[in-house]
């Protein structure tokens, strides 16, 4: 799979800052945060590797545009803040983002059901709906422990090789795409697909298994909605909205 650079000068920083910010609020209000841990980054326009993330100590819901880092592919600050960056954080967003052009955003999450999944050797069931849409479309890496190791970083990244979902064993996901709609679409994607699996192991019984060519081809759809960029900004910004009328302190 050829890697295609970002253009990176479709949003400006300040609006790039703004989605951001409701991306984090958008995983708070889907309960899908873990306390003041875990990161969502951003690639800036116009700088080489240079990154938004979210500042060490804050809730998903304290963050805001205008405290959004600026760090490196280290987790290091570029800019001047009252804040401190979480450098452990970025072993896993630095390595991707240093070495994988095609890749704007990364959310790292391990929810229960994700969790809970990754303990699994099968990994990521494909016979589901949702399943059925990440065929081919996952590496996996095994537990090495807390990934704040420098060392780790070069395996991280051949577990992920090409692909945008990275099942970390017996840890959670990261996920990565072009930009801030698509990783949020491909974020949903995988937790219902977590969900689904975590509740169809509890039901007696074989499942309904999916032929191979019938997966490929909800993968290759997959593709297609992926492709049209409008299809995911669509669902990111319809989510929002609703988001901020039920917490109108997001607005």
């Amino acid at each position: 799979m050829t890697q295609t650079p970002l253009n990176s000068t479709a949003l400006s920083e300040a609006e790039l800052r703004v989605q951001l910010a409701d991306f984090y609020h958008l995983v708070s209000y889907l309960g899908w945060t873990e306390l003041i841990f875990n990161h969502i980054s951003m690639r800036l326009p116009g700088e080489e590797h240079a990154y938004l993330v979210n500042p060490m100590g804050l809730h998903y819901d304290e963050v805001t545009p205008e405290n959004l880092l600026v760090v490196g592919v280290d987790g290091k600050l570029l800019r001047e803040s009252p804040y401190k960056p979480n450098p452990a954080g970025f072993a896993l967003h630095g390595v991707i983002h240093e070495h994988r052009p095609d890749v704007g955003c990364i959310a790292h999450t391990h929810t229960t059901p994700i969790s809970a999944m990754t303990m699994k050797g099968f990994g990521i069931n494909h016979d589901s709906f949702y399943g059925a849409q990440l065929y081919g479309r996952v590496g996996y890496h095994t537990f090495e422990g807390i990934t704040i190791y420098d060392d780790e970083r070069a395996r991280m990244l051949d577990s992920l090789k090409d692909k945008h979902v990275l099942v970390l064993r017996n840890h959670g996901i990261a996920v990565c795409e072009a930009d801030i709609p698509l990783t949020f679409f491909l974020l949903w994607t995988v937790q219902r697909a977590a969900e689904i699996q975590c509740a169809a192991g509890g039901i007696p019984g074989p499942d309904n298994a999916l032929p191979e060519e019938v997966k490929q081809k909800c993968a290759d759809d997959a593709q297609r909605l992926k492709d049209n960029a409008g299809f995911a900004t669509l669902m990111f910004d319809a989510m929002v909205r609703k988001m901020k009328r039920d917490r109108p302190e997001f607005a």
